[in-house]
Parts: structure tokens; sequence; C-alpha cells
């Protein structure tokens, strides 16, 4: 229930429980504060109505006779201001200012110690505070309106509640900034994700808050943890993928010339496809990136070494780019186009790499100066097994690897002729910023 009420939000959490601590605080210190002027005016009205009650108290003898010249010769220091009043009451008689005070209290014990202070009203109705002193059986009283006491706590209540305001919106805006400078890794942290999320990065800085330091800590060990698990299932599907093809190829080739067994065979070769591109779809990797330089170099040295014999010459022209996408699936996407354009060729294979005018794009391509493809068997050829020319190694399956890699990170194969005569193929993929040396 507590949970529901709350908002939505730490920093907002935070916010309402310092404000409501701040309030809370506030709110009985300026309730103590107040007493304690209360009581510090009090104790002040107090010390002089006692000096009045000694004042009266030394004209009284012992048998309750009040010496009235004495009374008189300090009746000048009796009035002390507007509404004091006092009164001596005897066996004999009482005298004193002419309201009489109506007095609440406790019973008053004889032979009091010193004066005990009521509160009570004058006879208008008016509230008075008053201090009486009990000597044997007489009584002397001094009172003084409630609003003597009042009038001072009333002058300094809004400079208080002011003072008080100004020190609630300080500890409100010290709140605020120390919550702000406080969450702030917290939001660091989440840039950090992030980029980990967008390939920008590989792992969160451990250098934190002690408190976020076993976060991060356990964020970068799932995240290596995911990343063995994702090389796990990419190298199991990829297996898979290499181990099947060779002998669907070699089924396919056998019952060519049985047209039932043939659809049989690009039955079975479907289902494998599809359930192996799901596999791979769902094993890809979000942060993967590889530079298309390097990767295109170790390839192409790898191709001249096998096609060495034909004194084939393979030129690059390759940006600076990297591509949003695992270095084994680039690798073998651009083998099957090398592979294929190699073994068509002539005596010359062009391979180039550009960003595309949209920057989230890069287009890779792979010309040969061989026999190239009729335009009207250009989309057939990117399906399993179709293979034009019989001569040779292959089984028809590389250009349509190319399209599923192509298909499966966003992007597209494209087959044209070159100018010159010969074949382009030409894939584009999603393209990466080039990631910082540091994480």
């Amino acid at each position: 229930m507590i949970r529901r009420l709350l908002p939505n939000s730490i920093q907002r959490r935070m916010l309402l429980l310092s404000a409501m601590a701040i309030l809370s605080a506030l709110g009985v210190a300026g309730w103590a504060i107040g007493g304690v002027l209360e009581r510090v005016v009090t104790e002040g009205i107090d010390r002089r109505l006692d000096a009045q009650i000694a004042l009266l108290a030394s004209v009284v003898d012992a048998d309750g006779q009040v010496d009235r010249a004495a009374l008189a010769e300090r009746s000048g220091a009796l009035e002390a201001g507007r509404g004091w009043r006092w009164r001596i009451e005897t066996p004999a008689g009482a005298i004193g200012s002419t309201d009489r005070p109506v007095l609440h209290g406790r019973p008053h014990p004889r032979h009091e110690r010193g004066p005990e202070a009521l509160d009570g009203a004058d006879g208008a109705g008016r509230g008075i505070h008053a201090r009486r002193l009990v000597i044997g059986r007489t009584t002397v009283t001094a009172s003084v309106p409630r609003a003597v006491i009042d009038r001072p706590l009333e002058d300094v209540f809004w400079p208080l509640q002011l003072a008080l305001a100004i020190l609630a919106l300080l500890l409100a805006a010290a709140t605020w900034v120390q919550l702000r400078l406080g969450l702030k890794p917290l939001g660091r942290m989440q840039a950090q994700v992030a980029a980990i999320r967008a390939g920008a990065a590989t792992r969160l800085d451990e250098d934190q808050p002690v408190e976020l330091r076993g976060l991060a800590a356990e964020l970068n060990a799932l995240a290596a943890d995911r990343e063995a698990a994702l090389a796990t299932a990419r190298q199991s599907a990829a297996n898979l993928a290499h181990a099947l093809k060779t002998p669907v190829a070699t089924l396919a080739l056998s019952v060519r010339d049985d047209p039932g067994r043939t659809a049989q065979v690009a039955r079975i070769d479907a289902t494998i496809r599809h359930h192996l591109s799901r596999a791979r779809a769902a094993t890809t990797d979000a942060r993967a990136s590889t530079m298309v330089a390097p990767a295109v170099a170790d390839l192409v040295q790898a191709i001249g070494r096998l096609h060495a014999t034909r004194g084939l010459t393979i030129d690059t022209d390759i940006a600076d780019v990297t591509a949003a996408i695992d270095a084994q699936d680039f690798d073998e996407l651009l083998g099957n186009l090398l592979d294929n354009a190699a073994r068509h060729a002539v005596a010359r294979v062009w391979v180039t790499a550009r960003r595309q005018a949209d920057a989230r794009w890069l287009e890779l391509c792979v010309a040969d100066d061989g026999p190239g493809i009729p335009a009207a068997e250009r989309d057939r050829v990117t399906h399993p097994g179709v293979r034009l020319d019989e001569r040779g190694e292959g089984h028809g399956f590389g250009l349509a690897i190319v399209r599923e890699l192509a298909d499966l990170h966003g992007g597209r194969l494209t087959l044209a002729a070159r100018q010159g005569g010969g074949l382009a193929a030409c894939v584009t993929l999603p393209a990466r910023h080039q990631m910082a040396s540091g994480a």
C-alpha cells in the first residue's frame, strides 16, 4: 500500500521523504522555539510580579495588619503598567486594585514558601496571569493581563515563521543538489550500459562509488557470460550449417533427375535453413562490430593463396569503416563472395567498401571479370542449391548464405553486371561508429 503511494522514481521518493522530514523537523523546532520564548517571557513577567509581591508582603506584619502609610509610600512602585493589579487579603479585610482577579488553580497550602503562578480572568472576563503568596492568614496577589505575555510572542511569531520558511527552502535546495550529485553516478552507469547495448563499449567502468562497484562488477560479469553464451550458440549454429550443407547438396545432385525426390530434398533443405536462420537470428549480437579493412585483408590473402597458380589479382579499396555485424558472420559472408568471384574470374577481382550517404549503412562490393550472370538468372542463383555453372567445385549455397546473412542483419544482396564485363555482387550492411579505445 505504501509503495503504491510513493512516486515511481528514486529521486522523487527521496525528495518527498526529505520534504516530510524537513517539515516535521521544522514543525518541532518551531513548537520548541515558541515554548522556550513563552517560558522566557513568562519568567520575566513572573520576576516582576514576585518583586511586587515582596514589596506588598513587606507592609504586612506578623498579625496580618497592613501598614497603610508604608503602602502609600510604595504605591508608586506598584504601578508597573496598564492592567497590572495587586491585592492584599487579610482576616480584617482586603485592599488593592479595583479589578478583583478570578483565579483558578490548586488549593493554596499554608505557609507557602514562595509565590505560585495561577491563571484566571479579571472582572471584564479578560485573561490574566497572576502570582500569589500565602503568608499565614494573609494572601498577597499580583497579576498582569495575559496580553502582556502574548504580545511579545505574537510580535515574534511571523519573523519566526519567515525564518523557518527560509530555512526550509535552503534545506530543500541543499537536498535537491545532494540528490542530483548523489544520483549522477547512476546516470553515468545507465549511459555506459546503453553504450554496451549499442556496441560502443564492452564493459562498465568499475571505478564507481563504493555502493555501485559491486553492481558494476556483476553487470560486467553478466555481459561476459552473455557474450560467451552467444559465441557458443553462434558456433553451434555455424557448425550445424556447415555439417548439413554438403550432405544436402550431394543428395540434391543425386536426385536431380527425379522431380519427386528433388521436391522432397528441397523441402528438407528449406526446413533446415528455416530453423538455422531462426537459431542464428536468436543469437545475433546487437553489440557486435567488425572493422572491415583488417577482415578484408585476411580473407583476400587466404583466397589469393588458394588461387595462386592461376595468377589471380585481387584489388582492394576499403574505407575506414566498421560493420555492425559479428566477425564470424562477416568472414562467412565476404568469404563466400570472394570465393565465388575468384572461381569465376578470368584474371582480376575487385573488393570495395564505402559508407553510404546514410551514415548508418555501408556497401561492400566484390566484382570479377568473369562471364557474369544473366539478368534473368540473378534472383534464382541466390536460392540454395542453384548452380548455373556445373564445372568445378561448389554446391550452389554461397550466394544463398550471403543473402541470408545480409537479410539477418537488415541489409540486402544485389547482383549486377560489372561495367566492362563480369559480375558485381554488392551487400549493404549496418555501419557502426568507430569504437573508442577505452571501455
